[in-house]
């Protein structure tokens, strides 16, 4: 298996985890979210350890996190099936020699 580089490094990087828009008021009265829409930030929740962890992106990063978000789910895809496989094979293999046994 390929590896994978952590940010800021060179090759192709795996993200694991959702994005997501946050959605806030500053809080500052002259703001237009005073009254108005409030600000919008992509970000990225990811698990850790059982709880989520979020990472707030810049516009600008939004297509690279897409596409490691999209490399992440291709690799898992590609294990959830090479595990399959395994269990194919194994159940194969035990009725074979539950067949010979029966003969």
């Amino acid at each position: 298996m390929p590896r994978h580089r952590a940010l800021g490094t060179e090759g192709p990087q795996l993200l694991r985890g959702k994005l997501f828009v946050l959605r806030r008021r500053c809080g500052k009265p002259t703001c237009h979210c005073a009254s108005g829409e409030a600000h919008e930030t992509p970000a990225l929740a990811y698990p850790v350890a059982g709880r989520t962890n979020t990472v707030t992106l810049a516009h600008a990063n939004l297509a690279e996190v897409r596409a490691s978000l999209a490399r992440y789910e291709a690799a898992r895809a590609e294990l959830d099936a090479a595990a399959d496989a395994g269990i194919a094979a194994l159940r194969r293999s035990m009725a074979a020699s539950r067949d010979r046994r029966q003969v």
